[in-house]
């Protein structure tokens, strides 16, 4: 799930949230009330956004962007709920939005899940106040291509992330004498040089499904080609195919190199990413994130990245793995005008500074005015200037389709299933 970005779990107020009954009608708290000594009544409302934790540095900026919105707006008050990121993309969501206070703006992933909301009735258009309104000017128009359906804007961009590179420690690789790979038989090389030299060679963590699933889609993507990859995910052909059986081949045969952790299925995205930042694990795979997340965590560590090394298959070998998230603003909401321009204030130029400072690089037209971390603004390039963006399963397909993929290709990692058994177990799944 690309998440679709991951972080440290922060979730206050989502058990709450979600013994909501999922029957009562989504709403915003609006009242009016006569301040002492004056006849005038005051509206009183609560603005209500969530989203998953974006991590602590970005947890800092939304509070201030709220507290900045509620003293430039008497009687409104910003509610933020910071939800677990996995909570968030499996019930965590549907429940707020169902609940009887739902928030008036929510972050989701363009694709898939944003379709599903659509389909809900859940996402108000916003092409009004894109097209001379409060939300005008502030982005290209081409970065609502992604957040439009049905000619309707939906999705007020707020982030493009790169889900997967590959990144690796530039002391290991110096100090075992090897360069980053580019291509498979490279990799597996590595692979062996590592091994050889007593370091893990690549670390992830699996538990939750998405870490290697995402990493591995993309991976799998690149033999069979897009097209086959975008059409079995779209159950518009099957993955009881020859090509689907040689791409998970390539799995098992970097698990049978060692290339991998034992505990690859065991542990959770923060354990494997662990293993990284305490210079166990030579390399990980991971998303755009990982640089802030590495920045706050380990600090002296000395990382780069590449994309993923070219296989021999049908694909494009240069291709790369993203995807586009923002807000949008909840169809039910009373509060619409106020959530468009907390939105605009949210990307406005002062803080989308401080955005960056945070490691996160908006998609606003005010982020070329601001100074990138390199390896951010390297990884920014590369999913700009890229042909072919590959959709992760889980943010850009069905769930239910997604998690079963996930689960096939955890089965071929953990050994547990021969390519074979698990392409035939997987279309039988889905079929």
């Amino acid at each position: 799930m690309m998440r679709k970005a991951r972080y440290t779990a922060i979730a206050f107020a989502a058990t709450a949230a979600l013994t909501l009954s999922a029957c009562a009608a989504a709403e915003s708290d609006t009242s009016s009330s006569t301040s002492s000594g004056s006849d005038e009544a005051v509206t009183e409302a609560t603005l209500r956004v969530a989203m998953g934790s974006p991590g602590e540095a970005q947890i800092a900026v939304w509070d201030e962007v709220a507290a900045q919105f509620e003293a430039e707006n008497p009687g409104i008050t910003v509610e933020m709920n910071y939800v677990d990121d996995d909570l968030y993309q499996t019930v965590g969501l549907p429940n707020l939005l169902s609940g009887r206070d739902a928030p008036d703006i929510f972050f989701e992933w363009a694709g898939a899940r944003l379709q599903q909301r659509y389909d809900g009735g859940y996402t108000a258009d916003v092409s009004s106040y894109v097209d001379g309104g409060v939300l005008s000017g502030i982005w290209a128009d081409s970065a609502f291509s992604s957040g439009t359906i049905d000619g309707q804007k939906l999705l007020v961009p707020h982030k493009a992330d790169v889900t997967n590179v590959l990144y690796y420690n530039v002391d290991i690789f110096d100090e075992v004498g090897i360069t980053p790979p580019t291509t498979w038989d490279e990799f597996l090389a590595t692979c062996d040089a590592l091994n050889a030299a007593g370091y893990t060679p690549l670390a992830t963590g699996n538990k939750d499904l998405w870490a290697a699933g995402n990493w591995l889609g993309h991976l799998t993507s690149r033999i069979v080609g897009e097209d086959v990859y975008d059409s079995a995910l779209k159950l518009e052909s099957s993955f009881d195919d020859p090509a689907w059986v040689e791409a998970f081949g390539y799995i098992e045969e970097m698990v049978d190199r060692d290339c991998v952790n034992d505990s690859a299925n065991a542990i959770n995205d923060n354990e494997g990413a662990q293993l990284f930042f305490q210079g166990a694990a030579a390399m990980h795979p991971i998303g755009s994130w990982l640089v802030s997340w590495a920045i706050g965590e380990a600090p002296d560590l000395n990382f780069d990245y590449v994309n993923l090394p070219s296989m021999p298959g049908a694909g494009d070998q240069n291709s790369v793995i993203g995807v586009v998230t923002g807000y949008s603003i909840n169809a039910n909401s009373a509060l619409q005008d106020e959530a468009a321009a907390f939105l605009a204030m949210a990307n406005n130029e002062d803080f989308v500074a401080k955005f960056v400072a945070a490691e996160a690089v908006p998609l606003a037209l005010a982020t070329a005015n601001t100074e990138l971390e390199p390896r951010s603004a390297s990884l920014n390039s590369m999913l700009g200037s890229a042909e072919n963006v590959v959709g992760p399963p889980d943010t850009d397909y069905d769930l239910e389709v997604a998690d079963a993929f996930y689960r096939a290709v955890a089965s071929v990692l953990g050994g547990v299933a021969t390519p074979e058994a698990a392409a035939a177990d997987l279309a039988s799944q889905v079929g």
